[in-house]
C-alpha cells in the first residue's frame, strides 16, 4: 500500500487543490454558457473535456481549461448567427485547426503577438461582457452589438427603475458583484470557498427565502443537451462566413491558451510549457468538445491561478477537477435551477471587469505611448465592430508601428562649396522613407555633381533602389550635372 502511495507524492496536494478549482469552476462554467446563450449543462461539458482529457494531455502541467468569459461574445454571435446546432461544427473544425498548428509547431509564434493587442483584445472583451451582462442583470434582452449594449445602458437603466421585477434582479447582480469584490477581506477560514460560489449560493438562498421575481438557470439535464452536430449542422461549412468564425475560435483561443501558460508559469516553480504540445491538447480538447455539441475551451488564468494557489503540484489536479464535474453534472443537475440568473450575469461583470488592464493602460501611456494607442483602438475596434476584425485592426496597426519604427533613415547633405555634394544614406530604406529621400534628392541643385553615398545602409529594398535609379537617370540628363550612385558594401 505505501509503494503504491510512493507512486504518487502530492497526492493529497492534488486532492485538495482539485476540490478548490471544482468549486470555482462550477458558477464560471454555467455563467458563460447562460451568457453565450445555450443551455447552462453546455458549460459543465466542457469543463469536463478540459479536466478529463485536455488535463491528461501534456503541455503545461498546473493550468486548467474550461469555457472562459473571453469567448463568450464569440460565441453569443456565432449562436446568434449559426444557431445552436452549428455550434458543435465550429468548434470541432477549430480544434482540428489547432492541432493542425500544434503539430506544425505554430504554438511558439503566438508568444511574438504584440502585447498591447492582447490587452486591447481583453479590454474590448471585458468591455462588451460587462455592457451586455448589465442587461442580463436587469432581466432584460440585450442588443446584438457590442456598440448598441453600450448606446442603450442608460434606457436600460431608465427602464428598470419602473419594473418590481427589474429591481429585484438588478440587486442580486449587484449584491454578487459585492460579495465577490469584498470576499478577500473576510476571514482566511472564511477565503477557503471561493467568493463566486459563495455568492451564487447566498443569491440563490436570498431569491428563495424572500421568493424574489427573479429567473433562474433552466435545465435541461446532461444527457439532454449533449447533440452531436448532424447532417444540417455540417451543410452549413459551405457558408463562407462560417469559416471566419472558426478561424477567430481557433485563434482566439488559442492565444488566450498560450497567453494563460505563460502567466501560470510565473506562478510556479515547476515544468515549463511547452507551447506546441500545449496547442495539440487544446486542440483535441476543441476537437471533443465540437463532437458533443458543447461550448469551446482555453485554458482560464482564474482556475489555474486557483489551482496554483491551492497547492497543486502535478495534472492530477485537473484531471480530478474533471472528475467532480462530471458527478455533480451527473448526480446534482436540479441545483443548477437554483441559481438565479443575475447572480451568474454579476459573476461575469465582475469577470469582465478584471479582464480591462488599467494598469498596463497606464504603465504603456508612460513608457509607450504608441502602443497604448494600438491598445485602446483594439478595445474600441472590438466594442464598435466585433471581435475578429477588431482584433485584426489592433494587429495590423501593431504591424504598421513596427514597421515604421524599425525603418529609421538618416539623410546627410555634405556640400563642401567646391565639387560634388555628398549624400550620405544611413539606416533602413523602405518604400516607408520614399518620401522622405525623394525630398531630400529633389531639393538639391541641379547645375552640381552629386553622389549618393549607400554604404550605411543596413537595407534597401526594391522600391527605394528602383526610386534612386530613377531619380539618378532624370538627374543625369543632358542639360544637368551627373549624379553618382556608391551602392552598398556587400
Amino acid at each position: 500500500m505505501l509503494s503504491k502511495l510512493s507512486k504518487f507524492p502530492y497526492l493529497r496536494q492534488d486532492f485538495l487543490a482539485s476540490i478548490v478549482v471544482f468549486l470555482v469552476a462550477v458558477p464560471l462554467c454555467v455563467g458563460v454558457a447562460v451568457a453565450s446563450g445555450v443551455p447552462a449543462e453546455l458549460g459543465l461539458v466542457t469543463g469536463i473535456v478540459g479536466g478529463l482529457l485536455t488535463g491528461f494531455l501534456p503541455g503545461s502541467s498546473l493550468q486548467v481549461s474550461g469555457p472562459a468569459a473571453g469567448l463568450t461574445v464569440l460565441v453569443f454571435e456565432a449562436v446568434s448567427e449559426f444557431g445552436v446546432a452549428t455550434l458543435g461544427v465550429i468548434v470541432l473544425f477549430a480544434g482540428l485547426l489547432q492541432l493542425a498548428m500544434g503539430f506544425l509547431k505554430v504554438g511558439r509564434w503566438f508568444r511574438a503577438i504584440s502585447v498591447a493587442v492582447v490587452e486591447g483584445m481583453l479590454c474590448g472583451i471585458g468591455l462588451v461582457i460587462i455592457a451586455g451582462q448589465i442587461y442580463a442583470a436587469a432581466g432584460v434582452k440585450a442588443p446584438k452589438t457590442g456598440i448598441d449594449k453600450v448606446a442603450g445602458l442608460p434606457g436600460a437603466f431608465a427602464d428598470a427603475l419602473g419594473s418590481t421585477e427589474a429591481l429585484a434582479s438588478l440587486a442580486i447582480g449587484a449584491g454578487t458583484i459585492a460579495v465577490i469584490a469584498l470576499w478577500k477581506k473576510t476571514p482566511k477560514a472564511v477565503q477557503s470557498v471561493p467568493g463566486a460560489l459563495a455568492a451564487v449560493v447566498l443569491a440563490a438562498v436570498i431569491s428563495l427565502a424572500f421568493s424574489l421575481p427573479v429567473a433562474t438557470v433552466q435545465v435541461e439535464g446532461l444527457l439532454g443537451v449533449v447533440q452531436p452536430p448532424g447532417a444540417e449542422a455540417f451543410g452549413e461549412l459551405a457558408n463562407p462566413a462560417i469559416w471566419g468564425t472558426v478561424i477567430a475560435f481557433a485563434l482566439i483561443a488559442s492565444a488566450e491558451s498560450l497567453f494563460s501558460a505563460a502567466a501560470v508559469d510565473r506562478l510556479h516553480d515547476g515544468p515549463r510549457t511547452q507551447y506546441d504540445k500545449e496547442m495539440i491538447a487544446q486542440g483535441a480538447g476543441n476537437t471533443v468538445c465540437g463532437l458533443l455539441g458543447a461550448l469551446p475551451m482555453t485554458a482560464v488564468i482564474v482556475r489555474s491561478s486557483a489551482n496554483v494557489g491551492a497547492g497543486a503540484k502535478t495534472k492530477a489536479s485537473r484531471v480530478l477537477h474533471g472528475v467532480w464535474l462530471l458527478l455533480f453534472a451527473a448526480a446534482m443537475p436540479w441545483a443548477l435551477a437554483l441559481i438565479p440568473t443575475p447572480a451568474l450575469a454579476g459573476i461575469l461583470v465582475h469577470a469582465g471587469w478584471k479582464l480591462i488592464p488599467f494598469r498596463q493602460i497606464t504603465a504603456l501611456w508612460q513608457s509607450h505611448k504608441s502602443e497604448a494607442l494600438i491598445l485602446v483602438v483594439t478595445a474600441v475596434s472590438i466594442v464598435a465592430v466585433n471581435m475578429f476584425e477588431g482584433v485584426l485592426i489592433g494587429l495590423a496597426l501593431s504591424v504598421i508601428k513596427t514597421a515604421w519604427e524599425t525603418s529609421n533613415l538618416k539623410t546627410e547633405v555634405v556640400d563642401k562649396g567646391a565639387g560634388p555634394i555628398q549624400v550620405h544614406l544611413s539606416g533602413n530604406a523602405t518604400f516607408l522613407r520614399l518620401p522622405k529621400i525623394l525630398d531630400s534628392l529633389e531639393a538639391l541643385p541641379q547645375d552640381r555633381p552629386i553622389e549618393v553615398y549607400l554604404s550605411g545602409l543596413h537595407h534597401l529594398d526594391h522600391a527605394c533602389r528602383t526610386a534612386l535609379e530613377n531619380w539618378a537617370e532624370r538627374h543625369s540628363a543632358p542639360d544637368t550635372e551627373p549624379v553618382k550612385v556608391v551602392p552598398a558594401k556587400t
